[in-house]
């Protein structure tokens, strides 16, 4: 047992002091230096209590310690050196620090002492002219989130999803705000889920677009090999979707269900509504998955019909074509004594004869359907 203990204080993080000066943003620090801070604000009944200049995040807390509330801080794709200084403010564990860093995270939620680090995968549908078998149809990004008992921190990675619209939103609902930062965290994960909603409505419309063209006629010059590569390229993409989705739906289901110091009571009740729109989501991208698959099939299917349909109507001109090339291959041969070579009408007939026997073939194969 005391190498147990023992295991545990050499991994746990030291606690957070009030007197540690922040180095990382400190007062020397060069304002005009590019920082991976987006926005830091100390939120005190619901309200941010100063707008402008932006907090460091060293000042947010000392604000916290000094008069309540909690911190909110947003990061966008933070370096080990950047984020350093406020792991060691926050007391935040180097296993999801290094997760936050280092981005490729698959969407999870792990409690480490009195932090929750939750993982967000978010989805950006990318809009084309035209689906083609190389087109991008969603773009995926990463939310982590730092949950403590009076500080919130996002680290954002990717070009889209950005919080500043979710944070006005929020800075207007303050009755929602002054419940404390898990409020913060159900805000973040109902953003995320509801742009699934909106991602999954417009992928739909891609799925029925490539559904329309392939149980319709082929247009002359368009082969149905085009039809199996954007399909592919569309299951691939609903593939990054589901991936993105399936996996947060346990997270979820505890946020939702399971009571947690972090998460007020009150929160947790608007978890359950997100963790439906999730299952919702879910479901519909499973059936994405299970449609395309149909579709490449029934693809597959009617390129192999084709194919039959081209062999066919080789084999019956050739069977056609078989039979002058078997009668003049006879009359070919250099013999004395064969029939009708000294008759006078012995070449038109066997002309009429060729002639007759080839209509009656092409006849015959015309009725079964294989001309």
């Amino acid at each position: 047992m005391s190498m147990i203990r023992d295991l545990r204080a050499a991994v746990r993080p030291s606690p957070r002091k009030s007197n540690t000066p922040y180095s990382t943003y400190d007062s020397t620090r060069d304002p005009s230096a590019s920082s991976a801070v987006v926005d830091c604000a100390v939120y005190r009944g619901g309200r941010r209590v100063k707008d402008e200049p932006c907090l460091t995040p060293h000042e947010a807390m000392l604000e916290v310690r000094r008069g309540g509330g909690f911190a909110w801080i947003g990061l966008h794709e933070p370096t080990e050196e950047e984020f350093a200084g406020i792991a060691a403010e926050f007391g935040l564990h180097p296993l999801a620090v290094e997760d936050a860093v280092h981005a490729h995270q698959r969407p999870k939620l792990e409690r480490y002492d009195d932090t929750l680090f939750a993982v967000f995968k978010t989805i950006h549908y990318v809009e084309h002219a035209e689906l083609t078998a190389t087109s991008e149809v969603v773009e995926t990004g990463e939310v982590m989130c730092f949950t403590g008992r009076d500080f919130v921190i996002t680290v954002r990675h990717g070009g889209k999803g950005s919080l500043r619209a979710l944070r006005h939103r929020l800075e207007e609902d303050s009755e929602l705000l002054a419940k404390g930062p898990s409020s913060v965290l159900h805000a973040i994960a109902d953003h995320v889920v509801d742009g699934y909603i909106a991602v999954a409505e417009a992928v739909q419309d891609d799925i029925d677009e490539v559904e329309i063209d392939v149980f319709s006629a082929p247009s002359k010059g368009s082969p149905r090999s085009s039809d199996a590569g954007r399909i592919y390229q569309l299951k691939r993409e609903v593939l990054e979707f589901k991936r993105a989705v399936a996996p947060l739906l346990r997270p979820m289901q505890l946020l939702s269900e399971r009571p947690m110091r972090l998460v007020e009571p009150d929160v947790q009740k608007y978890f359950r509504d997100v963790a439906d729109h999730l299952a919702r989501v879910h479901e519909e991208v499973v059936g994405f998955d299970e449609l395309l698959n149909s579709i490449l099939q029934a693809n597959l299917a009617q390129a192999t019909v084709a194919q039959n349909e081209d062999m066919r109507k080789i084999t019956s001109w050739a069977a056609i074509i078989a039979v002058p090339t078997a009668v003049c291959g006879v009359y070919g041969m250099n013999f004395d004594h064969m029939p009708e070579l000294g008759w006078k009408y012995g070449y038109p007939m066997v002309l009429g004869a060729i002639a007759v026997i080839c209509l009656a073939i092409h006849r015959t194969l015309k009725r079964n359907g294989w001309l």
